[in-house]
């Protein structure tokens, strides 16, 4: 899969799987999560308030999936009986899908300065892989205003 940003001014991607367009992420401004359809069904994905722990839930709401440990070197995701378990490369910005200590797939920005993300993440299930892809997003937002709000008061 690949996400590729919409604007330079909203967190939305559209996303596609070998040229087709599968969904559209939408990143809820100020908070971590957003929402995205796939296949008719809508799915919204929710963070605790330090961004560590992430949701999605369907419009019935029942919690589909889960990621636990989000901003750590590890962090994992639960869905449908699954654990997946992922390995944060702090330097590169990529997070990648581990067994044992293997990659075996990663989420990636396809360029330092590109606007598209990279989703290989062989074995989950689309929404699920839509849900990681979507924690992911949020989580650099969430860096990525800390560290605008911190150069913006060094100096005071």
């Amino acid at each position: 899969m690949e996400a590729r940003r919409i604007s330079t001014w909203k967190s939305s991607y559209l996303v596609t799987d070998r040229g087709r367009e599968v969904a559209t992420w939408d990143s809820k401004v100020w908070k971590g999560g957003g929402e995205f359809v796939m296949d008719g069904r809508r799915f919204r994905v929710k963070s605790n308030g330090w961004g560590t722990k992430y949701s999605m839930v369907d419009d019935a709401g029942t919690v589909v999936a889960s990621a636990d440990r989000v901003g750590r070197k590890r962090w994992t995701v639960s869905a449908a009986g699954q654990t997946y378990h992922f390995r944060s490369k702090f330097w590169s910005g990529e997070e990648e899908l581990v067994l044992g200590e293997t990659r075996v797939g990663a989420v990636r920005k396809a360029s330092f300065w590109g606007s598209t993300v990279d989703v290989e993440l062989p074995g989950l299930p689309p929404a699920v892989q839509l849900f990681v892809l979507g924690v992911v997003i949020s989580k650099w937002n969430a860096e990525s205003s800390a560290a605008a709000g911190a150069s913006s008061s060094g100096g005071s």
